[in-house]
């Protein structure tokens, strides 16, 4: 039976192509089973998840709404819709926890506006599960997103956040396009002091995954392939 207005649930989902139940609590299945309304960044990917960790729902039964780099801020009001009159509706990641480094924290937001219940699931972040297991200060720590592409723009905000750690003792993290992580491990290696640490955390929660934090010089001896696999970079300068 559902309340007076639904609730909106965060849903987590896998950082890759592994059995979602060895990453994500039975809660998440659970959630999915008794819900039918969903946002979510890519029709397809989202389904395939759905039918991965819920095998017996109806696929035809969904109702998907799309949010993604195409979508209209006028839109997103409409998507929880079907809270205001109690029914559930859950904000599906594309990988890992919604609302962080995601589209989903404009929904979010404009739920608390409409005094909607948010619910947040328990589920695999990259940028948490990488801070974890990195070694460097987890009490002070910041995301940072994409770095510039201009090589110049690059050298110049890598030396910034190294600067910014040093100043601050802060861990600063960031993404590369998959295809472009080796090149940007040698930008690293190259333009950061020898002493300053880099963590390189690849493939998070999958078969392939690969952890290690070593000094910007130990890292121009010994590399490692990157090419197309999701990955998060870490700096610390103590």
């Amino acid at each position: 039976m559902t309340s007076a207005i639904g609730q909106l649930y965060l849903i987590p989902t896998t950082l890759g192509d592994n059995n979602p139940l060895d990453v994500l609590p039975i809660t998440v299945k659970n959630t999915i089973d008794k819900i039918d309304v969903f946002i979510v960044e890519n029709e397809k990917t989202a389904r395939r998840f759905i039918k991965k960790i819920c095998p017996a729902k109806s696929q035809p039964a969904l109702q998907l709404f799309l949010l993604n780099k195409r979508t209209e801020a006028s839109e997103l009001p409409a998507f929880l819709n079907p809270c205001l009159t109690g029914i559930n509706v859950g904000l599906l990641s594309e990988a890992g926890c919604p609302g962080v480094a995601d589209p989903g924290a404009d929904v979010v937001k404009i739920a608390h506006e409409k005094n909607i219940k948010v619910v947040p699931l328990v589920g695999p972040s990259s940028i948490l599960m990488a801070m974890m297991s990195s070694g460097m200060n987890g009490q002070s720590f910041a995301f940072n997103g994409y770095l510039p592409i201009d090589k110049a723009e690059r050298k110049a905000e890598i030396k910034r956040l190294e600067r910014l750690s040093f100043e601050h003792n802060q861990s600063q993290l960031f993404i590369e396009t998959p295809y472009r992580n080796n090149k940007m491990l040698e930008d690293l290696s190259s333009i950061l002091e020898k002493n300053t640490d880099i963590c390189v955390a690849c493939d998070i929660t999958l078969d392939t995954e690969f952890i290690k934090t070593k000094n910007a010089a130990a890292w121009q001896k010994n590399s490692v392939d990157l090419h197309k696999r999701p990955t998060l970079f870490i700096i610390h300068k103590s």
